[in-house]
């Protein structure tokens, strides 16, 4: 693993935490999603949190409020690599607001003079490289995107997919989401449409069973953990060690 850690691992954070960002730096994630959509992140948050990552030679993936012009819009003006767009609907639904992601021909994203263009003015160059090197996601959480998949992937715009397992299974009638076959059999069948597209596909993969179907079937980013989650687990253990103890020494 280099220095700057697998771009295909990543972390998810809920809340700005230039720390966190450190710690899972060090730990060798080479990507963070940031949950705008649920979390606790402003937009001063934004605009700070976003270049931090990018200097620590990491990629932000921004999973924006909603699927509605300016949040795409912004998280791509405070540099983000790629924007994951929540409740997306349709192929149709999915033509009109991942173009805010892409400027004209292409699309209908708005040019803004600031950090992406280096605070100066853009050329055609500047917009194709924009274009090619900036990622868009319809999120694939709604049973009519599913079932659009193949023609929602054919988008010009459409650069990949990032999958959302639990909202997902809710809306396809399966209820709380648990990992059954009926979610992985949905999990792999968006795998293969993506990949049959000869386009990347995000999964945020906490049990060893999604694990194990992300790298599987070819997942380009696979999300690890979770920033609320790693903290619990590591105030859960530290309590349950000392529990433990504890109890040995009553039991002697």
């Amino acid at each position: 693993m280099s220095e700057l850690g697998e771009k295909r691992h990543a972390v998810w954070l809920t809340e700005p935490s230039t720390a966190a960002v450190e710690m899972a730096h060090l730990a060798g994630f080479g990507t963070v999603v940031l949950d705008i959509e649920h979390g606790l992140f402003d937009l001063a948050a934004l605009d700070s949190l976003i270049p931090f990552i990018r200097a620590k030679g990491m990629d932000v993936i921004a999973k924006v409020l909603g699927p509605e012009r300016g949040p795409i819009q912004q998280a791509l003006d405070f540099g983000a690599n790629a924007v994951a767009i929540p409740h997306v609907e349709s192929v149709e639904h999915a033509a009109q607001v991942c173009g805010y992601a892409k400027f004209p021909p292409l699309g209908d994203r708005s040019f803004a003079g600031g950090r992406t263009s280096g605070y100066r003015g853009f050329t055609d160059e500047w917009v194709t490289r924009q274009d090619r090197g900036t990622r868009c996601y319809p999120m694939i959480e709604d049973a009519s995107a599913f079932a659009d998949i193949e023609a929602i992937l054919g988008l010009p715009v459409v650069d990949g997919i990032f999958i959302g397992p639990s909202d997902l299974s809710l809306r396809r009638d399966r209820g709380a989401y648990g990992v059954t076959e009926a979610d992985l059999d949905d999990l792999r069948h968006l795998a293969r449409a993506a990949r049959a597209a000869g386009k990347p596909w995000v999964l945020p993969a906490w049990s060893p069973a999604e694990q194990r179907l992300a790298v599987e079937e070819g997942a380009a980013t696979i999300v690890t953990t979770m920033q609320y989650g790693a903290m619990f687990a590591g105030f859960t253990g530290a309590i349950d060690a000392l529990r433990t103890i504890e109890n040995d020494l009553r039991n002697r």
